[in-house]
Order: structure tokens, then sequence, then C-alpha cells
């Protein structure tokens, strides 16, 4: 059976033929680049002509090879994503990334870290299916192992500043959040307002930045306590145990992420203290979790669905415009308040 035969069908017989393109041109009376270019979801054709050809390709049962369109033009449209499966907002990001990449013609190629599978496995196993751009949300490398991973195929980092490399990134400016979460507890007579730490990487020395100084602009000084911790639930119900046992319990907690403040929300709950009327809990992510009733956590959003977009954006220019000059997008995040902050008692 040769390559043509092996593409119908299986089980579609000798009456079974595969739908062609040149059979959906010729159902709605275009060229084959005309239709190609609608398929491939490329800017160009009307609206009129895009649904047109749709219909017609849904009617005839038309599915496009990929395999065979990426042999002919040497591409793979092809992006792949490093993705932490433990984050539920690196799970939002995803499914806009999907949405924001089958409208310009690309698909995804997940690539997860998990607790024994490293940023560079991750990344090795995208070059291995030939995709044509990284878009790592919130990578941990160094910028210079970035960088030269930035030579073999375009990367954009999402989430995550690039100080001293020429990279493309897409982010919030996270101190700027924390600064809202701070201004947003004073603003309700806080001064007793401790941070839960993210670790060592970028994202949380920005955030941790932004919550010193947002305390020593509304003269908090001396105010200033941060607690060790990191981007999980256990190390949130972890350092709610520590306020609890150190008996000066602050009137608000910020934490590094929306998991790390569920996990205070719980560690504080089943102690007996009351959220907010006790003490108030603010996360950071605004992710799936922190909209749940039995959380409803007051939290900042990153606009995960206009980060996915502007990544996608920016890989498209590098692959397909021939950008060649770093780009960084800041967004703006938003202060969203829910139940867990409340005035002091």
């Amino acid at each position: 059976m040769d390559e043509l035969e092996s593409a119908s069908p299986a089980g579609g017989g000798t009456g079974s033929v595969r739908p062609r393109l040149e059979d959906v041109a010729e159902r709605v009376g275009l060229s084959t680049a005309s239709v190609s270019l609608v398929l491939r979801g490329v800017p160009g054709p009307s609206e009129r002509t895009r649904q047109r050809v749709l219909k017609a390709a849904a009617e005839l049962g038309y599915r496009p090879d990929r395999t065979a369109s990426a042999l002919a033009s040497r591409r793979s449209r092809l992006l792949g994503v490093m993705v932490d499966v433990h984050s539920p907002f690196h799970a939002e990001l995803v499914e806009h990334l999907h949405t924001a990449a089958e409208e310009v013609g690309y698909d995804l190629v997940l690539s997860a870290l998990t607790r024994t599978r490293d940023e560079n496995t991750a990344v090795e196993t995208l070059l291995a299916f030939r995709c044509e751009a990284l878009i790592l949300l919130g990578p941990v490398a160094p910028a210079s192992a970035l960088a030269a991973l930035d030579r073999k195929a375009p990367v954009i980092s999402v989430g995550r500043r690039i100080a001293g490399a020429d990279l493309d990134v897409v982010r919030t400016a996270d101190d700027d959040g924390v600064g809202q979460i701070v201004g947003h507890l004073v603003g309700l007579g806080h001064r007793a307002i401790a941070h839960v730490d993210g670790g060592k990487g970028v994202i949380a020395t920005d955030r941790r930045r932004g919550y010193r100084e947002a305390m020593r602009h509304h003269g908090l000084d001396e105010r200033i306590s941060v607690l060790r911790g990191d981007n999980t639930e256990a190390a949130g119900e972890q350092a709610g145990r520590q306020l609890l046992e150190s008996g000066d319990l602050p009137t608000a907690v910020v934490a590094y992420n929306d998991q790390s403040a569920i996990g205070l929300v719980t560690a504080f709950r089943r102690a007996g203290i009351d959220v907010p009327g006790a003490v108030s809990v603010v996360g950071y992510d605004d992710d799936t979790l922190s909209r749940l009733g039995s959380f409803h956590l007051t939290t900042v959003s990153q606009n995960a669905e206009e980060q996915a977009r502007q990544a996608v954006a920016a890989a498209v220019e590098r692959l397909d415009r021939g950008r060649t000059a770093a780009r960084e997008i800041v967004l703006a995040p938003t202060l969203v308040v829910r139940g867990t902050t409340a005035p002091p008692r």
C-alpha cells in the first residue's frame, strides 16, 4: 500500500475516497490557494468566503492531512507549550492558547512539568516534535539557558520577567499587582499585613518586592513580615500553622498565589479562625479554584486570555513575519475583590 492509499479512512474500502483540497475548491468555485488560506486560518479571505469554504469542507468531510502538509512545506505549524500540571492557572492559560493558536492556523503540543520531569526534559520533548516556537509558562531556567534555547526555536516566556537576554516576554506587572492588594487591605484599615513568599524564582522575587515597596509606601516599614513558602497549598497550610503557633496573628495575609492562599484559608478554618472575620487572606492569579464558592478568594487577575493571545501573536510574528527584535509585553493586573477580605475587627 502506498502513502496515498494509507491516507484513506480505515475501513473505507475501494468505494471510500478521502476528500481532497481540490474537491472543496470545486464545491465553492475557488482556487485551491484561496481554500488553503481559509483552512489554515491565514488573514485575507473575506468572512463570507471563509464561511462558504468551512461549510463545504464540513459537508464533504474534508480533514487536512497535517503530516503531508508539514512534509510538503517543511513546517509543522506546531507551537510547543511547557506547562506545570499542578498549576490551575497554567491549565487556564493552555485553554486560551489553544483557541488563539487555532485562529491563526497553528496547533499546540503540550509538555508537562511534574515532580520527576524537569524543564530541560519538557523542552527537549517539544523540540523532538518539531515545534516551531516554544511558549514557556513561568520558566525557571537561567536567562542564559533560555537565550541559548531561543537560538534553536523562538522562545516566548509567559509570566516571568527575563533580565539580560533578548527574549520575547508576555507578563503582568507582578509588583504592581501586589501593590494593589496591599493598598486594598490598608484601605480597609489593616496595618499588620504579612506575606507568604513564593520561593526563589523571578516571579516570587517581583511579588515579594511589590509587597515590601507597598508596605513602605503606606508607612508600614516596621510591619513588614515575610514567611517562607512556595506555590503550593501545602506551603500555605504550613505558613498558616506557623502564624497560629506564633501567637501573633496578623489581621491580613498576602499569599504568593491562589493555591498558597487556599492553603492558608484551610489552616485558619481548621483552627476555628474566621476568614475574613479574624484575618483577611488574598491570593494571586484568579485561577479557577479561587472562584469556587467554598473559597470566593480575593485575588489579582493576570488576564489569562490576553496573555495567551499575546503569546501566540508573538510566536506568529517571529515565525511568519520575520520579526527578530525581542519584545516585552507587560499587562496591567486587576484586583478582584471577593469574600476573603474585610475590615479588621
